[in-house]
């Protein structure tokens, strides 16, 4: 039966033209955007897996920017630390010089001023951004450096640092007057030779001097280990960052090659859909024919 009223025929291809042409918007923005899941309405879990990645991408990456600060400041330290290790070396000389009878203890002791002056130098300028860690009383008794962030299986998130002891590895306790004390090199500051120190008293300054270089070789090792982590950190966070992003992908991005068969199609099926629409509209006008004398 045929009706003026009722064009079940365009009525279909009408709906069938509605369905195409939203599949061809929905193909149109993941060619646009470049995204398979672009809100929450795509689809909700991948959505979620990939809002949460991405801040937690965004939160190693700011600890990887903090991890290049905490680098400078170890390297700082190390810098510092190498340094007074050399100069302490040329003190155990100059002592090991002057247990000779016949050297100027004098004169010697001219050049270890001149030495220890440099070892307060060298801890006074080892600081960056605020922090000298050659100096316990300018420091924390122990400072971190920001190394990482992991998110637990309990979906609580965490920070995590590398510690290095300040207050055990400091040069000085403290600088006054601009004279280090206290600390590894506070022994090594007192050795004070005169004309008349005897061979006793030089083997004993020679005694305090070593144990202040098995000291500074400890903390230079914390000091090693400690680059050596931020290095491999560094590396690992590079890593994580890029598999994070490359696991985020999968899930939201959209397969262009795919997406650009679908759109041909598409386009194809609504120019036929058009096309059967118009048929289904100029059936209705044929009705008139029947009425002609």
């Amino acid at each position: 039966m045929t009706s003026i009223l009722t064009n079940t025929s365009a009525m279909s291809a009408l709906q069938t033209l509605r369905a195409i042409n939203s599949n061809l918007a929905d193909t149109q923005d993941r060619v646009s955007s470049g995204f398979r899941v672009g809100e929450a309405s795509d689809n909700v879990a991948y959505w979620s897996i990939s809002t949460t990645m991405n801040s937690d991408n965004k939160a190693l990456n700011a600890a990887s920017d903090a991890l290049g600060v905490g680098a400078a400041k170890v390297d700082t330290a190390y810098a510092a630390m190498e340094s007074a290790i050399d100069v302490v070396d040329e003190i155990k000389a100059k002592l090991v010089t002057a247990t000779e009878a016949s050297t100027d203890k004098d004169q010697i002791q001219l050049e270890i001023d001149k030495l220890q002056e440099q070892l307060t130098a060298i801890a006074q300028a080892a600081s960056f951004s605020g922090e000298n860690w050659m100096i316990a009383s300018a420091s924390a008794s122990n400072t971190v450096v920001v190394d990482g962030f992991i998110r637990n299986n309990d979906g609580t998130v965490k920070v995590t640092t590398a510690e290095y002891q300040v207050a055990s590895y400091a040069l000085f306790d403290s600088i006054d007057g601009g004279v280090g004390s206290g600390g590894i090199l506070g022994s090594v500051m007192s050795v004070k030779l005169t004309s008349m120190s005897t061979t006793g008293q030089i083997s004993a300054y020679l005694d305090q001097v070593e144990s202040a270089l098995g000291e500074m070789t400890i903390a230079g090792a914390a000091l090693g280990a400690m680059i050596t982590r931020i290095e491999l950190q560094d590396d690992f966070a590079a890593k994580l960052s890029d598999a994070i992003e490359s696991g985020v992908s999968r899930l939201v991005d959209a397969d262009m090659e795919e997406e650009s068969a679908k759109l041909s199609a598409l386009q194809t099926q609504q120019q036929l859909a058009i096309q059967s629409l118009s048929i289904a509209n100029s059936s209705s006008s044929n009705i008139l024919t029947l009425f002609q004398q």
